[in-house]
């Protein structure tokens, strides 16, 4: 009888073993570029603040129990991702001191981070306002050191790169935060937005040189509905906002910054015919819920956070997520905003399963090579 269990066994062994070399993962690996919407680690491990409250709870205490580095309550969208293409969440680059393997992937993202170099700001006067200066163009410098490590040959690199997947973003967000924070003013910060667009389209063109075929470039959120911009930038007039309550010029300014970027993406694609230039929008997947919210399971609100310190919107400067006199709600997942800045988990699974999922709206376009093998 043992005998023949033990056959049985062997042989269903060996139609998985079969079946999975017949079914490998649509992505060898993932690798990730961007700011704070992606971070999975870097900004808390590069030095730039000696105490960063993002390495401590309430930040990670949904998913994870413990701070990551992540700045949210849970999982990002690049987490989803990665789970929705059975591989492990990214790794930290600037972990790999600490051991981390980059096989399947690396995550090269800091919080506060910028799309154009830091030499940009200071020329604009605006170079003390930075957290971090790990630009677009510094994160691509570390991904050159990382491929040395991951193929050799310029043959092996071409075939690992064909089956890997390149997420540019989102970034550009800080390089408007940044200066709107201090006062420039909508002509400013338009008059910048073709050169954050440009750098958006430099490194995406850097990656395809490097072997990238497959990429992903997002735009940017509707920042009106940010509880931030929200705070900052309130006003008595019932017109300045739109029927959900947001900000309808910051929004615009997000909408324009994002139709800029979708018109260099298509002139990039005619550059490079041979590689899949995804945009992904970022902004129509995040508006369904600021329109909709209880649909979407957000009872408790879009536009105020989860975590803070008080105010029509529970941002304050003088007492943000994890300061001295904020605090977080008991449910995030009843809430869209999780410090004001960033979204919660709830939020950022519901963008990520907007950009894998096919149907009749889509949020990527051209819509990505595969479909996720794992639900979420």
């Amino acid at each position: 009888m043992n005998i023949v269990f033990l056959f049985l066994a062997f042989v269903c062994f060996l139609r998985a073993d079969a079946a999975a070399s017949k079914n490998p993962l649509p992505y060898n690996a993932i690798f990730s570029f961007g700011d704070s919407l992606a971070d999975t680690g870097n900004f808390i491990r590069s030095g730039a603040l000696a105490f960063p409250v993002t390495g401590k709870l309430p930040y990670g205490e949904t998913f994870f129990k413990h701070a990551t580095g992540r700045c949210s309550n849970g999982r990002l969208i690049v987490d989803f991702i990665a789970e929705a293409y059975g591989l492990p969440l990214l790794p930290p680059y600037l972990a790999q001191k600490e051991g981390a393997k980059f096989e399947h992937g690396v995550n090269f993202a800091v919080a506060g981070a910028t799309a154009v170099d830091a030499k940009f700001f200071y020329d604009q006067g605006l170079g003390s306002i930075l957290w971090t200066n790990t630009s677009l163009s510094v994160q691509l410098g570390w991904f050159q050191k990382v491929k040395s490590t991951i193929c050799k040959t310029q043959k092996d690199c071409a075939n690992y790169f064909k089956k890997s997947l390149f997420l540019v973003g989102e970034i550009g967000g800080n390089d408007y935060n940044y200066p709107f924070f201090v006062g420039a003013t909508l002509e400013q910060l338009k008059a910048a937005v073709p050169f954050v667009v440009g750098a958006i389209i430099e490194a995406t063109r850097g990656l395809i040189k490097e072997g990238a075929v497959e990429l992903v470039v997002p735009g940017n959120l509707p920042i009106g509905c940010s509880a931030v911009y929200l705070t900052l930038f309130g006003t008595p007039n019932k017109s300045a906002y739109d029927q959900n309550g947001c900000l309808k010029v910051y929004n615009d300014f997000s909408k324009y910054h994002n139709s800029q970027l979708r018109f260099a993406l298509g002139k990039l694609r005619k550059e490079y015919p041979h590689a899949k230039i995804i945009y992904a929008d970022y902004y129509a997947a995040a508006k369904r819920f600021f329109h909709s919210p209880k649909h979407y399971g957000f009872y408790d609100g879009v536009l105020a956070a989860c975590c803070g310190g008080g105010g029509p919107y529970n941002f304050n400067n003088s007492a943000r997520c994890g300061h001295v006199g904020s605090k977080a709600c008991g449910n995030p997942s009843a809430f869209a905003n999780w410090d004001g800045i960033h979204l919660t988990e709830a939020a950022y699974r519901l963008i990520a399963k907007a950009l894998l999922i096919t149907g009749p709206f889509q949020f990527t376009s051209p819509p990505l090579t595969f479909s996720p093998i794992n639900a979420f």
